[in-house]
């Protein structure tokens, strides 16, 4: 049982959007959808994907940007871990205050939590609790691959001075909550290239034990 990732880049910085299709029964999963509802919605369409669900990897403003545009248009529900729900509804005072021009969705329908699994025709990922960027961060993992959102990049990790990043708990979250994720594991961040989690190991200074 696998899927096809296809990566879509959108907004003003960059981020990846991700649009899985599982190959036996047509249906997917859209991670992210951070801007450019349009282009996704096109490439859904194009591609003949019946999307089952949307999930945020966080709720930063570059990766909740199209959300209510693609559930309405596509009629799916939206998840996202529980710490950063409130995220979404914040009103654009609130998040202007912090610098991050977010907010103004509508309340996710699911509320993910570590270990959920968030499924998609006969495919399936694992939610895995991955604060530091903020504190609802996750990553999903699954199918040979972890869609790391902000937490992982090739040679980096998220940032972690915003408001509810924490540089300790993102060592813990790279360094032992993935530590199950095999080495030839295909890892796609929520910027930048894709890369793996072994090379990761080999050559991220925040993965390596001081």
């Amino acid at each position: 049982m696998g899927f096809s990732v296809e990566t879509l880049v959108v907004g003003p910085i960059e981020e990846n959007c991700y649009v899985l299709k599982d190959e036996e029964t047509g249906h997917g999963l859209i991670i992210d959808p951070g801007d450019n509802g349009q282009e996704i919605l096109a490439y859904v369409r194009d591609n003949h994907i019946e999307v089952d669900l949307i999930v945020n990897t966080h709720g930063h403003w570059d990766h909740i940007g199209a959300v209510d545009f693609l559930r309405d248009a596509l009629q799916v529900k939206l998840a996202i871990h529980g710490e950063d729900a409130s995220m979404l509804t914040a009103t654009r005072e609130e998040m202007a205050a912090y610098s991050i021009f977010a907010g103004g969705k509508r309340p996710a329908e699911i509320l993910l939590k570590d270990g959920d699994t968030v499924k998609f025709g006969h495919c399936s990922l694992q939610v895995m609790h991955t604060p530091g960027h903020t504190k609802g961060g996750i990553c999903l993992y699954g199918g040979g691959c972890l869609f790391s959102g902000d937490t992982l990049f090739a040679g980096s990790v998220g940032r972690t001075d915003l408001p509810g990043g924490d540089y300790r708990e993102m060592l813990e979250s790279v360094r032992s909550k993935l530590k199950s994720v095999v080495d030839d594991t295909k890892v796609y961040p929520g910027h930048g290239p894709a890369t793996s989690m072994g090379r990761e190991r080999r050559c991220n200074p925040y993965l390596q034990e001081r």
